[in-house]
C-alpha cells in the first residue's frame, strides 16, 4: 500500500510539473513571439492572413489576425479590449475614435513608423502625444482636365495674365479664370466651367461634408479647438461665407442651370467631366476609376491634376489639397512593454520591407503615407499619385479630413436640402447659416 501510494505521488507531481510547464511555453511564446491584430476591414482579411504567413517566415512572430464582422468593429473592440489577452494593435477612426478609446492609446511618438510618416499633421496627436498613426490616405479636391485648361491658356484673347495651373493659387485666381473660360467656353468646346453640383438626396455628400469640411478646418483651427472633446459639439460656422463663394462659383459657372441641381449625381457629374463638356470637378482620388470607365472618355491621366479648394481664406496660398482617413493604427497601452515593441516593429516592417511593401500596394491598394516607398512603389492611379505629390510638398499644409467629427446623417441631410433650395433661389444663405449651426448643436446634446 505504502509503495502505491507513493507510485501514486510521483505520478500526481509528475503530471502537476507537466502542466504547468506547459502552460509556461505557450505563455513565454504568447508574451515573446506573437502579437494579436484586431482588423477593420472584412475585405481584407484574407490579405492580412497572407501577410501573418510572410511575416512569420521572415521574422519568426506570429501576428493573430482577428477581423470583426461588417459594421461590428467598435462593439467586438469593446469586447476584446477586456480579455486578458487583448488585441495590441486596434484602429481608431479619428479624434473621436481617440477619445472613445484614449485609456488604451500608447504614445507612438517615438516609433519608426511614425518618423516615416510624410505629413505628421495627419496623425492624431493630443498633449504632445502621437496615438494614432494613418496608414491609408485619400485626398480631394477641385480635379482639373489639364488639356481643357492648357487650351484656355493658350487663347490669345483671354483676358486672364494666368498662363498655367501652377499660376492658380487663390480663389480671386480661380474666380477669374472661371468667369474668363465661361467668356470663351464655345471656343474651348464646354458646356461650363465646372461639372454639375450634384445636389440629389444622398448625392450631396460632396458638398455639406467635404466641402464644408475646408471652412470649418479653418475655425477648429482659428480657435484652438479640441477635436476629441467637447468643444465641437457646437459650431459658429464663422467661415460660412468663404464656403458661399466656391459654392456659387460652381453653380455659376457650372454645366446646368443651378435650378436643376436636386436631379443631378455624382455619376453625372463624372460623366461630363470624361466627356470634356466642363474643366473642372470637386472629388477624390477614387474618381478615376468613375472617370476611365464612362464610355466615350476623352480624359487620359497624363490630362488630369488636383487644384485646392480655394475658398478666399486668407494665407491660402500655402493651402493644399484635403487629404486624410478614417484609419488609424493604435498600440494597446495595457499591452506589455515586449508587445507594444512588437506592435510596433510589425507596422513598420510593413510599411518598409520590400515583402510588406509590395502586399500594401498591390494586394491592399492603400495610398500610404510614408515615405519608405519609392517612386516606382506608388500607386499606379493618376489621381492617387497626385495625392501622394501633395504629401510630400514642403511649403503647402493639407487639409485634414475633421470631417470625422461631424454629427449625424440627418445633420448632413437637413444641410444638403438648404443647400438645394438656396441654389434654387428658395432660400437666403442666412438660412443655410442658420440650419448649418442649429442642427449641429441640436444633433450633438
Amino acid at each position: 500500500m505504502k509503495k502505491i501510494a507513493l507510485f501514486l505521488a510521483a505520478l500526481t507531481v509528475s503530471a502537476v510539473m507537466t502542466s504547468c510547464g506547459n502552460n509556461s511555453d505557450e505563455a513565454g511564446s504568447s508574451e515573446a513571439n506573437s502579437i494579436y491584430y484586431l482588423n477593420f476591414k472584412p475585405e481584407v482579411a484574407e490579405i492580412y492572413n497572407e501577410i501573418a504567413e510572410t511575416y512569420k517566415k521572415e521574422t519568426g512572430i506570429t501576428l493573430n489576425v482577428v477581423t470583426a464582422a461588417s459594421g461590428t468593429y467598435e462593439q467586438t473592440l469593446k469586447s476584446e479590449i477586456a480579455k486578458a489577452d487583448a488585441p495590441d494593435i486596434f484602429q481608431i477612426n479619428g479624434p473621436k475614435g481617440y477619445a472613445s478609446w484614449k485609456q488604451y492609446c500608447a504614445d507612438l511618438s517615438g516609433t519608426e513608423i511614425y518618423q516615416h510618416l510624410t505629413d505628421k499633421n495627419l496623425a492624431i496627436t493630443a498633449d504632445g502625444g502621437v496615438y494614432g498613426i494613418p496608414y491609408v490616405v485619400e485626398g480631394y479636391g477641385i480635379i482639373c482636365n489639364e488639356k481643357i485648361m492648357d487650351k484656355y491658356f493658350s487663347l490669345p484673347s483671354k483676358q486672364t495674365d494666368i498662363d498655367s495651373v501652377d499660376d492658380i493659387n487663390n480663389f480671386e485666381k480661380l474666380s477669374a479664370v472661371a468667369k474668363d473660360m465661361t467668356d470663351h467656353k464655345d471656343e474651348l468646346g464646354i458646356s461650363g466651367v465646372f461639372a454639375s453640383t450634384s445636389l440629389k438626396s444622398g448625392d450631396d455628400w460632396r458638398w455639406h461634408t467635404h466641402l464644408a469640411n475646408i471652412p470649418l478646418y479653418y475655425e477648429f483651427t482659428e480657435n484652438n479647438i479640441d477635436l476629441s472633446g467637447d468643444q465641437t459639439k457646437e459650431i459658429t460656422f464663422q467661415n460660412d461665407l468663404y464656403f458661399k463663394n466656391i459654392f456659387d462659383l460652381y453653380t455659376t459657372y457650372s454645366t446646368v442651370d443651378p435650378k436643376i441641381l436636386g436631379t443631378k449625381q455624382t455619376a453625372d457629374s463624372m460623366a461630363e467631366f470624361a466627356l470634356g463638356q466642363c474643366a473642372m470637378v470637386q472629388n477624390g482620388n477614387w474618381a478615376w476609376e468613375q472617370i476611365k470607365d464612362v464610355s466615350g472618355n476623352t480624359v487620359n491621366g497624363d490630362d488630369i491634376s488636383f487644384l485646392p479648394i480655394y475658398t478666399g481664406m486668407e494665407g491660402e496660398e500655402n493651402q493644399g489639397i484635403a487629404v486624410g482617413t478614417e484609419n488609424f493604427f493604435a498600440i494597446n497601452s495595457q499591452s506589455s512593454a515586449e508587445k507594444q515593441k512588437l506592435a510596433a516593429d510589425f507596422i513598420y516592417w510593413l510599411f518598409s520591407s520590400e515583402s510588406g511593401k509590395s502586399y500594401v500596394t498591390e494586394k491592399l491598394g492603400f495610398i500610404a503615407p510614408f515615405d519608405t516607398f519609392d517612386d516606382d512603389e506608388k500607386p499606379s492611379d493618376p489621381l492617387a499619385r497626385e495625392v501622394v505629390d501633395w504629401m510630400e510638398e514642403d511649403d503647402v499644409t493639407n487639409i485634414p479630413w475633421n470631417f470625422t467629427i461631424f454629427p449625424s446623417q440627418n445633420f448632413k441631410d437637413e444641410f444638403g436640402s438648404a443647400l438645394l433650395q438656396y441654389a434654387q433661389g428658395k432660400k437666403s444663405w442666412e438660412d443655410v447659416k442658420t440650419t448649418v449651426v442649429e442642427k449641429w448643436k441640436s444633433e450633438n446634446s
